[in-house]
């Protein structure tokens, strides 16, 4: 009946439909997850100020996310599904995590992830940042490179500043 009136291919979406989805128990995303979805997909930050089309690519989206973690049951890597433009970044930072030894902990991955960008899961960052994360996970593999190589040269610095510290 009301289904069919002008428009037989889909339902129109509503913010409430987005925060169904957002909060249904494959997601159970916190309402700063939400708005960092919807600041992705649309570049807005208020569900009222989204158009109908907007609304329409967040549910999808959102629709995409319930689906991919309905088929993942929540673990395993994140480098497949999620945002398919930073499907090669992502792997490069699987390449720098597994440097880094973290690879065998997807949570550690994910907690750095939105320590820096707030965002909740690696696969929903952007483009930006996923270059970011790429720059930070650069340095800290320099950075424990540099430790391994250096031989305990740093080992040798720290008491000195540590003594330095305390008064001595």
């Amino acid at each position: 009946m009301g289904y069919n009136k002008g428009r037989s291919y889909a339902p129109t979406f509503t913010i409430k439909t987005i925060w169904g989805l957002a909060k249904s128990p494959e997601l159970a995303l916190d309402d700063d997850t939400l708005y960092s979805i919807i600041y992705r997909e649309t570049g807005k930050d208020s569900m009222r100020q989204l158009s109908q089309k907007e609304i329409n690519k967040v549910c999808h989206a959102l629709s995409a996310l319930k689906d991919s973690a309905k088929g993942k049951g929540g673990s395993g890597r994140t480098d497949t599904g999620g945002n398919k433009l930073t499907k090669a970044k992502r792997q490069k930072i699987y390449r720098l995590t597994g440097e880094l030894g973290w690879n065998n902990n997807n949570a550690r991955i994910n907690g750095f992830v939105k320590k820096m960008f707030g965002v909740e899961r690696l696969e929903w960052l952007n483009n930006e940042q996923c270059s970011k994360l790429i720059e930070m996970l650069k340095k800290m593999v320099e950075r424990e490179t540099a430790k391994k190589d250096g031989d305990g040269v740093e080992g040798k610095a720290s008491p000195v500043h540590a003594g330095a510290d305390k008064g001595h």
